[in-house]
């Protein structure tokens, strides 16, 4: 039960921020915490990969800060952050075999942080005044609650 908690939880930084939860979850396995060798997603913990997710995570937390940027509601947008989120939680469920539950419960948490992240950060603009340090908290709360996540997970 508890597996699918944290696979909820790191949907739900996806939701966030579509590519930090899979860089994170790149990091872990290439550092052998997290065992997916011989599964679908052992790429993630290929030498390469960490790097290059962690450059486009980085670039996401650029581009989010744009005007021109589109709504983390738009199709492609939430889409994607479904899929890193289902991904993601996947990949805390392989080593114990529970892998499509975990897909599932990251899906569902991608969902949950890609509405209650966009709720919670035009509240929190509003109150700011601005919307540039609601986006700066938020990236702070993706960015720690997925290492706190995959340290507590593995």
């Amino acid at each position: 039960m508890t597996l699918y908690l944290f696979a909820l939880l790191i949907g739900v930084v996806a939701g966030l921020r579509a590519l930090t939860a899979p860089a994170v979850i790149s990091w872990v396995a290439c550092c052998g915490w997290l065992h997916l060798q011989g599964s679908w997603l052992a790429f993630l913990g290929y030498a390469w990969t960490p790097w290059i997710l962690t450059v486009l995570a980085l670039g996401e937390l650029v581009t989010d800060q744009l005007p021109s940027t589109p709504s983390r509601t738009v199709p492609v947008q939430f889409g994607t952050r479904v899929l890193m989120g289902a991904a993601s939680g996947a990949a805390l469920g392989i080593p114990s075999g529970a892998w499509i539950g975990g897909l599932v419960a990251g899906a569902v948490g991608a969902v949950i942080g890609t509405l209650g992240g966009r709720t919670a950060r035009a509240k929190l603009a509003v109150a700011l005044g601005r919307d540039r340090p609601a986006a700066l908290i938020e990236d702070v709360v993706a960015i720690g609650g997925a290492l706190l996540i995959v340290m507590v997970a593995t």
